[in-house]
């Protein structure tokens, strides 16, 4: 992609989820909840409250392994809001939170950065930087907070209820899917993935919009559903009411339980970067302490775990798995390094009027 929309390599954050944000057990669907707490620290000085804005997934997981450690170390309490990634961003936005760092998928990291709310980061206090894949430094710019894990997202389909093969994006066009197609919706986290998708499809080497929309209208006629959270999405293949469409990699091993046949593909022409960013809201009094905490976010003990548990695909590349431990999530410089990533301020300027155009042209 040139630098018009999708630079380098694919990062979406239909995450959410969504992407998507986002991890293998709900990721940006989560709802939001009352303040929670990690377990307090019995140090002999009272401990300082670090407030850490996330999705809610996997809450056992992180109190226990990624909490519990830092707050042993530092001598601080962890104090955990949740919410989705929009109900966040805005308790930021409004002023009506005591945040200190805020998990987000970069294209909402993108808002929180043009409203002028995070603090920028001092990379030297996060010396864990240095093992990350390069695509997971700096997805919203070298003065913001990094990704924490980079997931993918490809195509999963069924290929014993469409009788073909899927191998590119351009394949979703085939009439084999018709009627058998599930794609998200143009406000969805990967909404704007599959916009670009579409413009790769209708050729040319830079992002154009006509022919993004053209293809997409072409592909209506196949669609059986526009989806917003992914829940929906495993529904449909579970009852059969359909049999192919993009999704995160995350969500491969609960979808393959319920439909054993489905196979995920990253498409020859890329699959999408679906990043999950860390950042420091704006005014936090404990900046230094939060730049630490994202610093063990990004160490090898903390990515092997969450990966272990299948809970985040790993960004730190020191991480070591075996094909089992890796089956299901995104894994390797080799897998990486291909993915396709989006320009998320080029995205932020120009969504409103695709959402605009999608409702008029597409999805009549």
């Amino acid at each position: 992609m040139n630098k018009g929309w999708a630079k380098g390599l694919f990062a979406f954050s239909l995450a959410a989820m969504v992407l998507a944000g986002c991890g293998s057990t709900g990721g940006n669907n989560t709802a939001a909840s009352p303040e929670s707490s990690a377990a307090t620290n019995t140090g002999s000085t009272a401990a300082k409250k670090l407030v850490v804005s996330t999705w809610g997934f996997s809450e056992d997981f992180f109190k226990k392994e990624v909490y519990a450690p830092f707050e042993k170390e530092h001598n601080v309490e962890i104090v955990v809001e949740i919410g989705n990634n929009a109900e966040r961003l805005n308790k930021v936005l409004q002023g009506s939170s005591n945040i200190d760092v805020i998990y987000l998928s970069d294209y909402y990291a993108q808002q929180g950065i043009e409203a002028n709310a995070f603090e920028t980061i001092d990379r030297s206090k996060i010396p864990n930087l240095e093992q990350v894949y390069d695509i997971a430094k700096a997805p919203n710019g070298e003065q913001y907070g990094p990704a924490y894990t980079v997931g993918r997202f490809g195509i999963a389909y069924d290929p014993t209820a469409i009788g073909t093969e899927i191998a590119s994006w351009s394949d979703l066009w085939k009439p084999e899917l018709k009627g058998k197609l599930i794609l998200p919706n143009i406000t969805a986290t990967s909404g704007p993935m599959v916009v670009d998708a579409a413009s790769v499809v209708g050729g040319g080497d830079t992002f154009n919009e006509d022919s993004a929309f053209t293809k997409l209208t072409e592909l209506n006629g196949s669609v059986v559903k526009y989806y917003g959270q992914t829940s929906e999405f495993i529904n449909m293949f579970t009852q059969g009411e359909a049999a192919a469409g993009p999704i995160m990699e995350m969500y491969i091993k609960d979808l393959k339980t319920a439909v054993p046949t489905v196979k995920f593909v990253a498409p020859s022409e890329g699959a999408y970067a679906v990043i999950n960013t860390m950042n420091v809201v704006k005014g936090s009094a404990n900046k230094e302490l939060a730049e630490e905490f994202i610093n063990w976010q990004l160490s090898q003990e903390v990515q092997e775990k969450s990966a272990k548990a299948k809970i985040d695909s790993p960004v730190n590349t020191n991480v070591k798995l075996t094909a089992e431990e890796a089956e299901g999530i995104t894994y390797g410089a080799d897998v990486v390094e291909k993915l396709r990533k989006l320009d998320m301020a080029f995205v932020n300027q120009n969504l409103k009027g695709w959402i605009d155009r999608f409702n008029r042209e597409v999805a009549r």
